[in-house]
């Protein structure tokens, strides 16, 4: 087999990886799906690296090169084996900003690369083909998205792990700065691709200090984006980092004439934009507004006592347990509280002796509840809860009315009623859970703490609402021993 038939062979595998890409996003738009999405997706991605490693072959690359290329797969492989394997479902969040932060990245360096390898000096200056006005282009796009990814998920995930505080975080002069870096890093990039397409001609040292210019303020203006953004947020930054991430890895596509890249990012990118846009219309906010910042106190801080506006009421396990067990319909609401707790399978537990009693049960999903898009989805499908008792809001929100009691494991931004009742509320018109349209409600957490939005939620003073205060998972248990004891 010749060179030639070799290189059709790589494109058609190419062709073949792009293809199951596809495949396998369609198939994660049902959590009953998502599971053999994922597998057709990893399949794709192997028969990509597979026909990369066979052109790579072919082009003779040296020793050093190989060395290399075997040294980060068994470094880049083992250490995202280990940390898949070892994560717990509450840091699934940070770990995908870390890896968000890892492809942006990895995206700007093999655009430098790239400049560098193709002797980008005489290039620019005239001197030698290879690099133009929109090979420029795209190197500067990609260092550009790539290192606002880079630093914008360092910080989401340094809020979320806790090493710096999830509140907004304002900067003196911060607001001016982000525009100065905005105009900074487009006039250089302006004069880059003049530059490269021999319009005007600069010294090599002029070339690459603009360079490094641009790479200075893309880095300055992820970390000036995050910071003020709070941690209500949260899943609406992660899910745009992870379209600039896509974005960053198309660009990279274009840079080295690699279609699967190009593909693949492009398919991450409009995907994490639509997520990006459908979960910003779930919290009645604009992207712009988000990336504006201010909006949530972080979680932790107390709420302030129940003043005159109610009284809370608090109930026993027994009293909790009897509720449940004479119910007809159950409906349960899950939130980052459980996942701290990591009582997904207690909930599940629980949920299956309900339905041996003959009590119908199901569960309410918010696009926003937890730290990062589909939070509840995968945290309840590790616990094998059943696909079809998994409700989105949409649907479920009606059948709240019918609903004996709601039981709220958790959740508390998601299920305030002040965003229909309070125009003075920083979450007024944000869709929730109609939770407080329930017949009973049981509120089980572990104090009177806010939620990440850090403001005080009504429904606890509901005269239905009643107090179960205990850890989530503790708490799940000593429901469920109760409800065996009757």
């Amino acid at each position: 087999m010749n060179a030639t038939d070799i290189g059709y062979l790589v494109h058609l595998a190419f062709i073949a990886g792009a293809a199951l890409f596809v495949m396998g996003l369609h198939q994660m738009n049902s959590p009953a799906t998502a599971r053999t999405g994922n597998r057709v997706s990893a399949t794709g991605m192997i028969i990509a690296v597979v026909a990369q490693l066979i052109s790579v072959t072919q082009a003779g690359v040296g020793p050093v090169n190989w060395l290399i290329i075997v040294g980060g797969f068994v470094v880049g492989g083992g250490l995202g084996l280990r940390l898949a394997r070892s994560v717990a479902m509450t840091a699934m969040p940070q770990l995908v900003s870390l890896f968000n932060a890892v492809g942006g990245g990895a995206a700007a360096v093999l655009a430098l690369n790239d400049f560098i390898a193709l002797d980008g000096h005489r290039v620019l200056s005239g001197g030698a083909p290879g690099l133009d006005g929109w090979r420029t282009f795209f190197i500067l796009a990609d260092v550009i998205v790539g290192s606002v990814t880079f630093t914008g998920s360092l910080v989401a995930s340094a809020k979320l792990m806790g090493l710096i505080r999830g509140q907004p975080i304002s900067i003196p002069g911060g607001r001016i700065l982000s525009w100065l870096t905005v105009v900074v890093g487009i006039s250089v990039s302006i004069v880059l691709v003049m530059a490269g397409s021999g319009t005007v001609s600069y010294d090599v040292s002029v070339l690459y200090t603009l360079l490094v210019v641009a790479l200075i303020c893309a880095l300055v203006f992820g970390l000036l984006m995050v910071l003020p953004i709070g941690g209500a947020d949260m899943p609406v930054v992660i899910s745009l980092l992870n379209a600039f991430t896509g974005t960053a890895v198309s660009m990279a596509g274009f840079v080295v004439g690699n279609v699967i890249l190009i593909v693949a990012g492009a398919l991450v990118g409009a995907s994490g934009a639509i997520l990006t846009r459908l979960m910003a219309n779930a919290m009645n906010r604009s992207i712009g507004n988000i990336l504006v910042g201010g909006f949530g106190a972080g979680e932790g801080t107390q709420a302030a006592a129940a003043g005159t506006d109610g009284t809370i009421r608090e109930v026993s396990v027994d009293d909790a347990a009897i509720q449940l067990a004479y119910a007809s319909k159950v409906i349960i609401v899950p939130g980052y509280g459980l996942a701290v707790a990591q009582a997904q399978h207690g909930v599940r537990e629980l949920a299956d002796l309900l339905e041996a009693r003959g009590i119908e049960v199901s569960y309410a999903i918010h696009p926003v509840a937890g730290r990062m898009p589909g939070h509840m989805n995968v945290l309840l499908a590790e616990a094998n809860v059943p696909y079809p008792q998994l409700r989105e809001m949409d649907e479920i929100n009606p059948e709240f009315e019918r609903t004996d009691v709601a039981l709220v494991v958790g959740a508390n931004d998601v299920t305030n009623p002040a965003s229909r009742t309070d125009p003075a509320s920083p979450i007024y018109g944000m869709p929730i859970l109609d939770v407080d349209k329930a017949r009973s409600v049981i509120v089980l957490k572990r104090s009177m703490g806010r939620g990440y939005a850090g403001i005080d939620n009504p429904l606890y003073l509901n005269p239905k609402t009643g107090m179960f205060f205990a850890d989530a998972k503790k708490g799940l248990a000593e429901l469920i021993g109760a409800i065996k004891a009757l």
